[in-house]
């Protein structure tokens, strides 16, 4: 478990039903504990907590809802549930009429698959994928009012314990599970185009309906050939919403989002080739949904789930053009991060995904979702694939997106996938475990950029895609360039969009001076070329990757770079930068596969000079590239540019996603992104004992000008070692041996600590913890041991400084001799002050 002391929460005291609006809004506006509140809070759950179709039954259960989650949901200004009632089948069958009979998600397992709910195959060794189970023995009938029943006792009943406006959102989902649906696989199983859980197993967006002569709330005459999915989708999600009193839609699994919206391949990539002619049919097709939809349903807010992958990924695979998405004033809030990381520890995909769709908004809203229980498939990840460790609150919410006024931008929105379990309990352990360390996460959320910042192309991509279809690789390559980067441990958790970048480049504004930017090589005489090219001239630190083939000779030569013939396949790797320590000798070849890479490597030294130095170099029958350039010209005020050409050191070999290479025999490509990191500054080094060994995933946030550490360690055996600009970080609440100058650790599962202090010391024990107060008027008390003739940086809160800052050597309690007096300064990311030639124990208090 990560080293969170979870003390007992202020209490929130639950309001009976009878009690008034008055006490309960007086409760929920009481003290937030520092907490920037929440727009809204969504409770997701199934109905079976609805054990029984009886209205007190109902009732109590609404009840247990809020009373579980009170400690948290006080901390938000609106309150949602969020039914999973069936698989959004229900919207297609509705009639009209509320005596319709309601086929609801009663099952485990899948239940259309081909043996029969319930049913005992030989086989038993058949999963809960391919048969499904009623999780009661007698389960409940419900019908449409009954649901409407549920959805209205859930805004009373929560409204009145809350004091907040409670909103109630259906959900629609592709694919064949959680309730049987006749509509999908039946009666019109055209419209399953995608093969997501098997052939022709989910709905796509741009589907049309085959003519159908059944009534339908919308379609009262019944369906005529070949009309739109988005047509037919919109009208009956008006009827069923406005007549069953639901506030929202939530489209799961990436509905409206594609065709393949789990799978690394799509409509315009088959796994070996693109197809980038057919790119401009299928954007229209995607968005043209979005249009059908929205003149059948206009007003009823939509919230989306989105794919499993990202931004650019989407875009060159399966021709989804988010940005038009998102300017098309569809009323909708942006895809949060995917369940990746609970389902197969893939969080570079998680947060390379998740950055890349907030670099960019439809306005200032984005939300933040957590996988507590799940109610279909016999697991609560919670409980057991998180094994209750939270490095999957702590990573997703370092993460934070930089608007144009140069501000960090955090969740408005926090989701919970779901509340219930898969036998329909909801136990009250989950909330109580879970909900601190989501209040630590957020009361220690950034409010700045990040050492390390992702320059995203937002822009950039969907115009390429659009008029350049065939740099669809080279699109498709960067995300997952990213992503593997980040499973490397490259700590990179803030991002911007190329055009918010600019225009706070444009402004003036200081927000990145302190950062590492990292991005594409930028387009021949864009306004980005030339920012970057200014920042970097300006003291700035760059890292570029990916091919060159578009730049510029003017940005080529700010690099010193040239392009030669591209090269693919196998190659030798030289490094002159330092790696990891392996005991284990690491391999030192690496596969280079063109087609995943957006092309072969290109790129060598145009020519030598003092300023310029090869990092790494790939050799293949005599031929070399340059892998990793560094160049530091004297007349920039020490700004610095890496250029890493970037391998994508991954393989399709079918399922959803690309397998990497086995770390035991290749040399990992984006292992070289941390590597190259380290020229700039930021060195972040693993010691273990073999190379196939996983890496720990590591983000490092600002929050009130300290430094916050989170990660995760897939193996706890593995240390890691850290060097900064301003020296070795010390974490609050631990000892660390410096090793070289670096804080050497061996971090648990999941971990988020703090760092006021960096220390400039070659060796030696250092231990840093907080000691009691026992002074009126002080606020915190830091203490720091094992300094030998050390340089130490303290960084205080914002705001505080001057006299309130109290600094003491070698001093004894009351601490009061001793003071030592600091150099104030402004060099190294934020305000510090700088303490030299300490030797033994300090005592910093404020």
């Amino acid at each position: 478990m990560s080293r969170l002391v979870v003390l007992a929460l202020v209490g929130y005291i639950m309001v009976s039903c009878s009690g008034s609006h008055e006490q309960s809004q007086m409760l929920a506006d009481s003290k937030n504990l520092g907490v920037k509140r929440f727009n809204n809070i969504t409770l997701e759950l199934s109905l079976k907590p609805f054990k029984k179709n009886d209205k007190q039954y109902i009732e109590d259960a609404c009840k247990e809802i809020f009373a579980g989650w009170g400690s948290l949901v006080r901390h938000a200004d609106t309150v949602s549930l969020m039914l999973w009632t069936a698989d959004g089948s229900e919207i297609l069958d509705y009639s009209g009429s509320l005596d319709q009979r309601l086929e609801w998600a009663r099952y485990i397992g899948n239940p259309n698959a081909e043996h029969e709910v319930n049913s005992e195959p030989e086989n038993e060794n058949l999963s809960v994928h391919q048969r499904a189970f009623t999780y009661l023995d007698d389960t409940p009938d419900f019908n449409y009012g009954d649901l409407k029943y549920i959805v209205s006792t859930l805004k009373r009943v929560g409204e009145t314990m809350t004091g907040k406006p409670v909103r109630v959102g259906a959900t629609f989902d592709p694919g064949p599970e959680f309730a049987k649906s006749p509509f999908k696989y039946e009666k019109h199983p055209e419209i399953c185009m995608g093969s997501t859980m098997g052939s022709k197993t989910f709905v796509v967006c741009y589907s049309t309906l085959n003519e159908d002569s059944d009534s339908y709330a919308g379609f009262p005459n019944g369906i005529k050939q070949d009309t739109p999915f988005g047509t037919f989708f919109g009208s009956q999600s008006q009827h069923f919403l406005t007549d069953l009193g639901f506030d929202y839609l939530w489209l799961s699994n990436g509905f409206g989002f594609g065709m393949e919206t789990w799978s690394a391949t799509g409509a315009l990539f088959d796994g070996e080739k693109f197809y980038p002619e057919k790119f401009s049919d299928v954007q229209e097709k995607i968005v043209n949904f979005w249009t059908l939809f929205r003149e059948q349903c206009p007003d009823f807010r939509i919230e989306t789930r989105g794919t499993n992958l990202s931004t650019g990924i989407d875009l060159a695979a399966d021709g989804v053009d988010l940005k038009s998405i998102y300017n098309g004033g569809f009323n909708l809030l942006p895809p949060p991060n995917s369940p990746w990381a609970a389902l197969n520890g893939d969080f570079g995909l998680e947060l390379a995904g998740y950055m890349s769709r907030i670099a960019e908004l439809p306005d200032n809203r984005y939300l933040f979702r957590y996988y507590t229980h799940d109610p279909w498939w016999v697991n609560s990840p919670w409980l057991d694939r998180y094994g209750r460790e939270a490095h999957d609150i702590y990573l997703p919410m370092s993460i934070s997106t930089i608007n144009s006024k140069g501000e960090a931008m955090l969740p408005t929105h926090l989701n919970f996938l779901t509340i219930d379990d898969s036998y329909g309990n909801m136990p009250v352990q989950v909330p109580d475990e879970v909900t601190p360390h989501i209040l630590q996460a957020r009361r220690n959320a950034p409010d700045q950029a990040g050492p390390v910042v992702w320059v995203y192309p937002f822009d950039e991509y969907h115009e390429w895609a659009s008029v350049q279809p065939e740099r669809l690789p080279e699109i498709y390559y960067g995300d997952w360039f990213i992503r593997q980067a980040i499973n490397e441990g490259f700590p990179m958790n803030t991002v911007v969009s190329t055009g918010n970048f600019s225009q706070i480049r444009k402004d003036g504004k200081p927000t990145f001076n302190e950062s590492v930017l990292v991005t594409i090589v930028p387009d021949a005489g864009s306004e980005l070329e030339q920012q970057l090219m200014a920042f970097v001239k300006a003291g700035g630190q760059l890292m570029i990757y990916g091919p060159v083939g578009n730049g510029s000779k003017e940005f080529l030569d700010f690099m010193n770079i040239k392009a030669e013939e591209p090269l693919a396949g196998e190659f030798a790797v030289q490094m002159a930068m330092n790696g990891d320590n392996i005991e284990t000798k690491s391999p030192m070849v690496m596969q280079h596969p063109a087609d995943l890479s957006g092309g072969g490597i290109e790129t060598m030294v145009d020519a030598r000079d003092n300023s310029t130095k090869v990092l790494a170099q790939v050799v293949q029958n005599g031929q070399k590239r340059d892998a990793v350039v560094y160049r530091q010209n004297p007349d920039w005020k020490g700004g610095a540019v890496c250029y890493v050409r970037g391998t994508n050191s991954v393989s399709y070999k079918g399922g959803h996603l690309l397998t990497p290479d086995d770390s035991e025999k290749w040399f990992s490509g984006p292992s070289l992104m941390r590597f190259g990191l380290g020229k700039l500054g930021y060195s972040i080094t693993y010691d273990k004992s073999s190379g196939g060994i996983k890496d720990p995933i590591n983000c490092i946030s600002r929050h009130n000008n300290s430094f916050f550490f989170s990660g995760y360690l897939p193996n706890l055996t593995v240390e890691q070692a850290f060097k900064f600009p301003q020296g070795a970080p010390i974490i609050i609440g631990w000892e660390t041996q410096l090793k070289n100058g670096a804080s050497t650790y061996r971090f648990p599962k999941s971990f988020f600590e703090e760092s006021r202090f960096f220390v400039e010391q070659e060796d030696g024990v250092i231990s840093c913890f907080d000691i009691p107060l026992a002074t009126k008027g002080t606020k915190r008390r830091i203490q720091l041991t094992g300094l030998k003739n050390a340089k130490v940086r303290f960084y205080p809160p914002t705001g505080v400084a001057g006299e309130s800052v109290k600094v003491v050597l070698n001093s004894s309690y009351p601490f009061g001799k001793g003071q030592l007096e600091g150099q104030s300064e402004e060099k190294f990311g934020g305000d510090y002050y700088l303490y030299e030639n300490v030797t033994g124990q300090l005592v910093v208090s404020w």
